[in-house]
């Protein structure tokens, strides 16, 4: 994606501070991601005649090995794939759904009124391995025992840990020593969390891997092995330890000790695949994303709201700009919470059409004030009367309950856990964009013959009947996994997200702005000050909100931050480099240059290219 021939903002890209890294430029294929092994991983499978696809599998996988505090293969994925042919973009779904036996009920007599945010009760079926297998089954080139060899060489043979790694470890010590023994078995060898540049091997999964390849020996098509692999994963040996494990009571971030429901039956009756993405043609694009029952769709609603509005006035490194966003960003995201789900057939359906729509997104528009808005305001589409959440600012479960942590990265930016991101594009003109998450290694208890946990999906959903997103067997959770893919002309043009749960979407509204409206180059609108709003209720445990709340990191400057507060917003100012987890791979169709950009903040992402 080439950015705007001139800035249109009062702050233009020459006036951005120096990029940390070159914008990558290459006709040959670029990756990148949060992690520099998975990156590189993706580089090495284009170099030895993989496409996009093909690599894109191979990192994943990687990604489950080297940042296993960010996501795992207990966990899921979405994604978006598109060629240069002008087909259609694909939504990759990899969100599986709530298991037959996870129902409000079930809950409420255990004595919860929320989804836990750590243990098995949570899970919802893992969906980001079978979701792998279909994509490289159906659009790559490799044979699943190629792909794999690069996570089996890093699980089998160790990989230097992160600082990250070891310290999300550290913060959930006690947790691991007094009640999930089989995690403090794995990642506190001898007692104590690695530190980091140690090598961590976790051959039970290595084993894993092998298995499932082994699956596929004899079979007498490409296709025929990686299909071998998922049943291998769906209906044999991995479902088969996961349903007797999850059966032993053990604890919860709620400060109780629960069974899971999930069986693997449940696992059985699951398969990722593909859907079509929902676009929006915005500010010279066409932007695709995920459907409502994910938190997609907030993207193209807080761009349709901010493209009534002169593009010098949506600067978000400006007061009257930063202002304008956060109050987009909250309408857009009480809509989310109000209306967005995975409703069943005989339900009512997400009014999306309406919510897209120019006429609902002016009378939105109209909201945007000179104040900083205290309150949940969902719009009323087609004249439905909205499902409101509970609000809470604050939530007790106890001291014990809080040992768990909140597995995701935390409203304040700082990191406990996260998610992951990759994108890669080929010289054929294909890419990909994918944002793994889930399975935490502080998610669940580790099932030792797997060596991984499951994920914790579930605290997506409300107990409270009424919402679109109220659990319900079989739905799938409105998860926050949220990638973006650009095209033009019906020809994708760039791959972007980031990790960062509510504030995925939000960082991604910053970047294009600055793109598509300011001039800035990939690298310059990753690096630029970040902000988001925590005006909304969270996605997840213990699901509170910040009415008018607002974090920004501190380099928006204080003529910025400044006006925020005077206008009431309820500021957390961040540090100055913690806010944002971006990467990017872009193609110009007319002239074939690729170029990629990744996150600085935190040293971990990694852009690589030529």
């Amino acid at each position: 994606m080439s950015p705007s021939p001139s800035s249109a903002f009062v702050t233009p890209p020459t006036a951005a501070e120096q990029p940390t890294r070159p914008t990558l430029q290459g006709t040959f294929g670029m990756a990148a991601s949060t992690h520099w092994i998975a990156s590189s991983t993706a580089m090495s499978v284009l170099e030895r005649g993989g496409t996009a696809v093909d690599a894109a599998c191979a990192a994943a996988f990687v990604l489950h090995v080297v940042e296993p505090h960010l996501n795992g293969p207990g966990g899921d994925v979405t994604g978006l794939v598109a060629t240069a042919d002008g087909a259609p973009p694909q939504v990759l779904m990899g969100q599986g759904p709530a298991p037959a036996a996870a129902t409000p009920e079930h809950f409420r007599a255990e004595g919860l009124d929320l989804v836990p945010g750590a243990g098995a009760l949570a899970a919802a079926v893992p969906g980001a391995v079978d979701a792998w297998l279909v994509l490289l089954r159906d659009r790559g080139t490799w044979e699943v025992a190629d792909v794999l060899a690069y996570a089996v060489g890093y699980a089998r043979h160790g990989h230097p840990v992160l600082a990250r790694v070891g310290a999300t470890i550290t913060g959930v010590a006690e947790l691991f020593a007094e009640h999930w023994p089989t995690s403090a078995a794995l990642w506190m060898p001898g007692g104590v969390a690695p530190t980091a540049g140690a090598s961590i091997e976790n051959p039970a999964y290595a084993a894993v891997l092998e298995r499932l390849v082994d699956a596929g020996r004899g079979r007498p098509s490409r296709e025929a092995r990686v299909d071998a692999a998922r049943a291998a994963w769906g209906e044999g040996f991995v479902a088969e330890a996961v349903d007797a494990f999850v059966r032993a009571p053990h604890r919860h971030a709620s400060g109780t000790d629960h069974a899971g429901v999930l069986r693997g039956d449940d696992m059985a009756a699951f398969s990722a695949g593909f859907e079509d993405a929902v676009t929006l043609d915005v500010m010279g694009v066409t932007v695709a994303k995920t459907g409502a029952w994910g938190q997609g769709p907030v993207l193209l609603q807080a761009l349709a709201l901010l493209e009534g509005f002169d593009p010098a006035d949506v600067d978000p490194s400006t007061p009257d700009g930063a202002h304008v966003v956060l109050e987009a960003l909250k309408l857009a995201l009480a809509d989310r919470d109000c209306w967005y789900g995975d409703p069943g057939p005989d339900e009512e359906q997400v009014p999306l059409a309406t919510l897209l729509s120019p006429a609902y997104t002016a009378e939105r528009r109209a909201l945007v004030g000179d104040a900083a808005s205290h309150e949940l305001r969902p719009g009323s589409p087609d004249g439905r009367t909205p499902f409101v959440p509970p609000l809470r600012e604050t939530y007790d479960a106890g001291a014990a309950g809080g040992a768990a942590g909140e597995p995701t990265v935390a409203r304040s930016g700082s990191t406990r856990g996260d998610t992951c991101h990759l994108d890669v594009v080929d010289r054929w003109g294909t890419v990909v964009t994918a944002t793994p998450s889930g399975g935490w290694l502080q998610s669940s208890p580790t099932i030792p013959e797997l060596g991984f946990c499951l994920g914790t999906r579930l605290q997506m959903t409300w107990l409270e009947e009424g919402s679109p997103s109220t659990l319900r067997p079989g739905r799938r959770p409105r998860t926050t996994l949220t990638p973006t893919m650009l095209l033009r002309d019906g020809v994708p043009v760039a791959g972007l997200g980031s990790p960062g749960g509510d504030q995925q979407d939000q960082w991604q509204l910053t970047y294009l702005l600055r793109t598509l409206l300011g001039g800035y180059t990939p690298q310059q609108a990753i690096d630029a000050p970040a902000l988001h709003t925590t005006s909304m209720a969270g996605s997840f445990w213990p699901r509170t909100w910040t009415p008018g709340g607002a974090v920004v990191e501190d380099r928006l400057g204080e003529e910025v931050v400044g006006s925020l507060e005077r206008r009431g917003h309820v500021v957390t100012r961040a540090g100055g480099w913690t806010l944002g987890r971006l990467s990017v791979v872009t193609r110009d169709p007319a002239t074939g240059l690729l170029q990629a950009a990744a996150n600085p903040r935190g040293d971990q992402g990694y852009a690589v290219g030529r």
